[in-house]
């Protein structure tokens, strides 16, 4: 990892997680620990309802906490109830963290190639429905990252467990001064929690 990501990671790591959110997060831990010990893929489909902001926040983070921490067979997905576009910001806040933000196709609903190292697979970003055949079927676990999706999805078809961790949407500073900060904040609460996951799993 660069080392604009590593100063990231820095300041990912000194965030503190409060005991409350520590509780919701305790369920993905428990599967990525079960799925560690019995040696088998770890998919994790995070879902939200457009697939634009909160979904790919926590799908990328994830994958580098991932890397990060060294915990192998990890293969982290995003997916909404409908697709729309990954918000141009949500690109922007992750090149300002320090990934590589390439745009491979740039129509109505572009596809990026995110890097977090020169040799690592990039992490390709666009918005699609959480069922895509892009996505996994079956053995796997689904974030819900938004109220509404945990709401209007009680079920999701293959899934092996549905987990509620959600998180406000940053889409409430648009338009606005504080944009840029909402999403940077936003972006270093989602990462801080998926590190804290991770760095629970041994």
């Amino acid at each position: 990892m660069n080392a604009k990501l590593n100063n990231t990671i820095s300041s990912i790591l000194k965030l503190k997680i409060n005991q409350g959110r520590k509780s919701v997060l305790q369920p993905l831990i428990d599967y990525i620990q079960n799925k560690v010990s019995s040696g088998s893929d770890i998919n994790i489909n995070f879902i939200c309802t457009h697939n634009s902001r909160r979904s790919h926040l926590s799908q990328v983070w994830a994958q580098i906490a991932a890397t990060y921490y060294e915990i192998a067979k990890v293969n982290c997905y995003s997916g909404g109830t409908e697709a729309t576009a990954m918000f141009s910001k949500i690109a922007e806040t992750f090149e300002h963290a320090g990934l590589d933000v390439n745009i491979i196709s740039n129509t109505s609903n572009p596809i990026y190639a995110l890097k977090y190292d020169k040799n690592a697979l990039p992490i390709i970003g666009f918005s699609k429905k959480y069922d895509t055949p892009f996505n996994p079927q079956s053995m796997f676990v689904a974030i819900m990252t938004c109220s509404q999706a945990d709401a209007g999805c009680p079920f999701i078809a293959g899934a092996e467990k549905r987990i509620p961790i959600t998180y406000e949407d940053p889409k409430i500073s648009d338009n606005t001064e504080q944009q840029d900060q909402v999403y940077k904040n936003r972006s270093l609460e989602i990462a801080s929690e998926m590190f804290y996951i991770f760095s629970n799993i041994n």
